[in-house]
């Protein structure tokens, strides 16, 4: 029997997003299909809009807004899916997406995530920035994807059009097999918004799953519309809930390995940011180690145990100086060899 299949779409407040988005995934041709909108207790129609142009698509309203994580995690808990698609309001897709992803899920039980190919919105010869071809991250837990390294973004000539698995799928265009999410847990709500799918992704690999990017399935991503890029807020949510995602992923043996090389390379950043007059930037960083410190306490006991070997696909070596130091501008020029 075709898997039921449903997708969730998380809004606050972004009625002009759906307006131009939503309609491509209404169009669907997917035969069993359940399209729900989470909306995070909009004020500007939203609801109203979706209710009056696609009545058969489920609604669930939060009585706040929620972000992202709880948000998407009220929702998946009501879906019938056997899959689950997370969806963000700011992406258009193609004819046809759905099918490649379940195809992946449904021929690779150990499969617990896909992702389809990400390409931006307005220039759909580029690669997205959100996730690209999929997503990988160092030895010191920074991300970086097929098609993008740090702001350098590829153009897509088809050179990651293989089906392959990655560390990471990118939230804003995300299945998930929901017996993983049993197993592994749902986004961590701790984190409200930013880097809770390189988590969740983490916590799958430490179950047995595979991630997969399925690039025969493909969407186009506007992309910056929660947090525009640059701004402090977001550097915040980066820098901290990245630090998070290394304290309850790591081993405490990792971790005390891995922290303090992190913390010399975010100084690094925090004065560059400074010498280009950004203050407000270097500040979030700060306030992101002052956050992440106090918020660690509450995954004492959720770190594996000492011994635990790393998942594979984490680059063992660091980004920041492969790009910064040697100039590599394209993931194709990084060693293959060097992955875990």
């Amino acid at each position: 029997m075709t898997p039921q299949v449903s997708v969730i779409i998380i809004t606050w407040n972004a009625l002009p997003l759906l307006q131009r988005c939503f309609p491509s995934v209404a169009a669907s041709t997917y035969p069993r299909l359940e399209i729900i909108v989470a909306d995070n207790a909009s004020t500007d129609g939203s609801v109203t809009w979706i209710r009056q142009h696609f009545p058969e698509v489920r609604i669930v309203q939060h009585p706040r807004n929620w972000f992202f994580s709880r948000g998407n995690n009220e929702a998946i808990r009501k879906a019938r899916g056997e899959f689950v698609i997370l969806l963000n309001n700011d992406v258009e897709v193609s004819a046809g997406w759905i099918e490649p992803l379940v195809d992946a899920l449904v021929a690779t039980p150990d499969v617990g995530a896909a992702q389809p190919k990400m390409l931006q919105y307005h220039e759909r010869t580029q690669f997205e920035y959100a996730g690209a071809a999929g997503g990988f991250i160092d030895q010191y837990g920074y991300p970086f994807t097929r098609g993008r390294i740090f702001d350098v973004l590829e153009a897509d000539a088809g050179q990651y059009d293989d089906r392959r698995d990655v560390f990471w799928a990118s939230g804003a265009a995300m299945a998930l097999r929901r017996e993983a999410l049993s197993a592994s847990g749902l986004l961590d709500e701790q984190f409200e918004m930013h880097m809770e799918e390189i988590d969740l992704c983490w916590r799958l690999h430490r179950n047995g799953y595979r991630v997969q990017i399925v690039p025969e399935s493909q969407v186009y991503h506007l992309g910056g519309s929660s947090l525009p890029k640059g701004a402090a807020r977001k550097t915040y949510y980066n820098f901290r809930n990245n630090l998070l995602m290394l304290y309850k992923n790591l081993s405490p043996q990792q971790w005390r390995r891995t922290f303090p090389r992190r913390a010399l390379l975010d100084a690094m950043a925090a004065l560059r940011s400074i010498a280009r007059g950004e203050g407000a930037t270097a500040g979030a960083v700060l306030r992101a180690y002052s956050d992440a410190h106090r918020m660690r306490r509450v995954y004492k006991h959720q770190r594996p145990p000492d011994g635990t070997p790393l998942p594979r696909h984490i680059y063992r070596g660091s980004i920041a100086a492969e790009h910064y130091l040697r100039g590599v501008r394209r993931f194709s020029e990084l060693d293959e060899g060097r992955f875990t």
